[in-house]
């Protein structure tokens, strides 16, 4: 028995699966404020226009706020949904949006008539002055505090249009038309619109919800003083891809074998695909009985603390458990998900679950073994810029969509496709405990 005295018996395992990522609110975003045509920021009077360029997924939309100048509180937005980039069959929306732009009150100074009360935009004597209102964002036919006044329609005032660049590509321009005039009891003034920030969402309420109080992130200041500093720090912080991973499948199975995968070779079709491109365990998991040396394995899909299958979003764990003898290894995958293809898992052999310690003696794994799971390529679907691609997982019209590769399953740094992923254990962290 390789020295030992007798062999050791069977242990029981307990793995861990942390999705140890940040959680981003916005896909993309930025500030704009500066006019087209223009060489320094400053409001976009009567004819003049903000314009900048997007890039979205077909699930994701764009929001954005703008302040309606001379006013207290107001701003230009479209409501918690967004503004769809996409049309229902995955077709790229071009056009004038300017029909889901809403004008909203802040809820966070007392309205006075436009151009004409003492703490209105150009009639402050400095930021952040005037009555505060401690009430909630709602949009302006819904206000009732302060002065009331009849503002035109949206439409009278500014022109929201989306031009599809190609691909993933949109250019926004939010205009404030040559008319934009507001009649107050001083005459007719103009409405200029104030510098802003856009965001790119798949989630909904991205910078306010209607009916409650203001944030406190920035929208404040846009809102009563046409500045996006606060709330553009804000979302910058918040940007980027938030990394779930997929349900996946486990196996326990022979030193010498590689179940799930191999290096340098085509997937075996037995259901890693399914995971790969789609986080769907199933197929794999039951063509595990067939798999080569599988002594046993199942699908993981419940997220600790919850009663039902799905994706390991930041903050949760999967865990499996299984028994293991000398000789025996571990592999697993699961999806890097808002991909096309790409997976993490062991290498193709798997982790030895016993190893020989300084004193000869076999003994179980047991901590973190983060350092032992690689990101893959599954090379079954072409590789597009995660969570933006038409095909990645969260943006597919359907599962088993993409352009289809061809290439064997190897490791993700092998792989030039000149989009940017992270580091495994930016993601995962993965543990197991022996007893």
């Amino acid at each position: 028995h390789n020295g030992d005295p007798k062999p050791l018996p069977t242990k029981n395992f307990t793995v861990t699966i942390e999705n140890v990522a940040m959680a981003k609110i916005y896909i993309g975003s930025g500030v704009f404020n500066t006019p087209d045509g223009d060489t320094s920021p400053g409001p976009a009077t009567p004819g003049k226009m903000y314009k900048f360029m997007v890039n979205a997924g077909r699930s994701q939309h764009l929001s954005f706020a703008t302040m309606l100048a001379a006013t207290n509180d107001l701003f230009f937005a479209p409501d918690g949904d967004g503004i769809a980039l996409y049309e229902s069959d995955g077709s790229a929306v071009s056009g004038d949006v300017t029909d889901q732009v809403y004008l909203w009150d802040a809820g966070t100074e007392i309205n006075e008539e436009p151009g004409v009360g003492p703490n209105t935009v150009g009639k402050q004597g400095g930021a952040n002055t005037g009555p505060d209102e401690n009430g909630n964002v709602v949009k302006i036919q819904d206000a009732t505090n302060g002065v009331m006044f009849n503002y035109p329609a949206v439409a009278d005032l500014i022109k929201v249009s989306v031009s599809h660049m190609g691909g993933t590509e949109f250019m926004v321009s939010i205009e404030d038309l040559a008319t934009a005039s507001l009649s107050t009891s001083m005459g007719d003034i103009v409405a200029p619109l104030s510098p802003g920030v856009w965001v790119v969402t798949s989630g909904t309420d991205p910078l306010f919800t209607e009916g409650m109080p203001d944030r406190g992130m920035g929208l404040e200041s846009i809102a009563e003083d046409g500045n996006p500093s606060f709330l553009g720090t804000f979302i910058a912080d918040n940007t980027g891809i938030t990394f779930p991973a997929s349900p996946g499948v486990w196996a326990v199975h022979s030193r010498d074998s590689y179940p799930l995968y191999q290096d340098g070779m085509q997937d075996y079709g037995m259901g890693l695909e399914a995971i790969a491109e789609d986080g769907n365990p199933s197929i794999l998991g039951s063509n595990l009985s067939t798999s080569d040396g599988v002594v046993t394995g199942a699908v993981f899909n419940m997220p600790m603390g919850t009663s039902t299958p799905g994706p390991l979003l930041p903050g949760s764990k999967y865990q499996f458990m299984f028994s293991a003898s000398p000789g025996d290894n571990l592999s697993f995958v699961t999806m890097l998900a808002a991909t096309n293809d790409v997976f993490f898992g062991p290498e193709d052999i798997g982790i030895e679950l016993y190893y020989r310690n300084d004193h000869g003696k076999i003994v179980a794994i047991s901590g973190d073994i983060t350092d032992q799971i690689y990101l893959w390529d599954a090379g079954t679907e072409v590789n597009e810029q995660p969570a933006i691609g038409p095909n990645t997982v969260t943006n597919q019209t359907g599962p088993d969509t993409g352009i289809d590769e061809n290439e064997p399953v190897q490791m993700l740094d092998m792989v030039n496709d000149g989009f940017a992923y992270p580091a495994v254990g930016e993601v995962l962290k993965v543990t197991i405990a022996a007893n």
